[in-house]
């Protein structure tokens, strides 16, 4: 061959191999199991989304194995153990108190409404306060309202609860069942079914997707379903910033097409589609009834002054926590009105 031919055959090679040279794999970290809603009908979904809205420059790629616990994944972000990474902001206590507005009691029935209604109040008015300044963030989305379950018992008085075991998990929760009259008992998720059957609880606090996936439904006799929710649970999904500022401004508004509020809302759609499906797999197993009014207007009052102190606490790292809170509910309206 020539040295002209040469020359040329590199010219093409390289001209070539610049696309390739360019692209960006993104690492995705990941503590749940892959069969679980989060990850299969949420993350996984973004991570396509990611690659198609940038024509395939930038990837992602779930790893295979957890790379620590969950209340690590946040830091994991920050540090670039991994590029992006979700969690729930309720595993590190104290760290997020803006999420207090968005896990409050009697919120909605809809985990889409929620979650879209939260994005905007967080973009406009919990942003500020700059408990997100270390990483880029996709999404912060809720998930379906909270609900109790219960293993025998009267579940039909204002008193339902007291004296009641009943596992909770992080965030706004362990108060929420405390100021009802229960007594908390902490465990992660996965250890819900050997609280339950050994007797160390004897109820728990779940959306409904949860009580199917983790296979409680055996354990448990009756759900006091509360219209908006007991709780709600705050999560995240995150970004490495400095892997964000190595993007271009253009495949950053590419990326920034299929999250934000986008992602908010398919998170709660989600979540709203697996409680649908939780439900439906508790029938002729748990009695579901409705909360009374009794029942209702009692926790309203009992839960009114742990309201206040959130709202407080959140108003504590800058921010207006009940304006906050007002225009969480005046959004949750609107989309629920449409």
């Amino acid at each position: 061959m020539t040295k002209p031919v040469l020359a040329a055959s590199f010219a093409i090679a390289l001209s070539m191999a610049g696309p390739a040279l360019a692209q960006t794999n993104l690492t995705v970290a990941n503590w749940l199991p892959p069969s679980h809603p989060l990850v299969s009908q949420l993350i996984v979904p973004m991570t396509e989304a990611i690659s198609d809205a940038t024509q395939g420059e930038v990837t992602a790629t779930l790893l295979p194995a957890p790379l620590g616990p969950p209340q690590a994944h946040f830091d994991f972000a920050v540090n670039g153990v991994a590029d992006i990474t979700f969690g729930v902001q309720g595993y590190n206590p104290g760290r997020f108190k803006t999420t207090n507005v968005v896990e409050l009691p009697f919120l909605g029935d809809s985990a889409e409404d929620i979650s879209v209604a939260y994005w905007r109040v967080w973009e406009k008015m919990l942003k500020p306060a700059g408990e997100y300044d270390q990483v880029k963030v996709l999404a912060v989305f809720g998930h379906g309202p909270g609900q109790v379950f219960l293993k025998g018992g009267d579940v039909s008085g204002a008193d339902a609860l007291k004296g009641r075991k009943i596992r909770v998990g992080g965030g706004i929760v362990h108060e929420v069942v405390s100021a009802l009259g229960a007594v908390p008992v902490e465990g992660p998720s996965s250890k819900s079914y050997e609280l339950l059957s050994q007797g160390v609880a004897d109820g728990i606090t779940f959306p409904y997707e949860s009580v199917a996936f983790f296979k409680l439904i055996d354990q448990l006799t009756d759900a006091i379903n509360v219209p908006g929710g007991l709780f709600n649970t705050s999560f995240y999904i995150v970004m490495n910033k400095a892997k964000w500022d190595s993007l271009s401004p253009e495949v950053q508004a590419q990326i920034d097409s299929v999250t934000g509020e986008a992602l908010a809302r398919q998170a709660g759609q989600m979540w709203d589609m697996a409680d649908r499906d939780g439900r439906a797999a508790m029938e002729g197993q748990i009695a579901i009834a409705d909360a009374s009014d009794a029942q209702i207007a009692a926790w309203t009052e009992a839960l009114q002054p742990l309201v206040d102190a959130k709202l407080a606490e959140a108003s504590e790292a800058g921010i207006d926590g009940q304006a906050a809170y007002n225009m969480l509910k005046s959004e949750i309206s609107a989309e629920a009105s449409k």
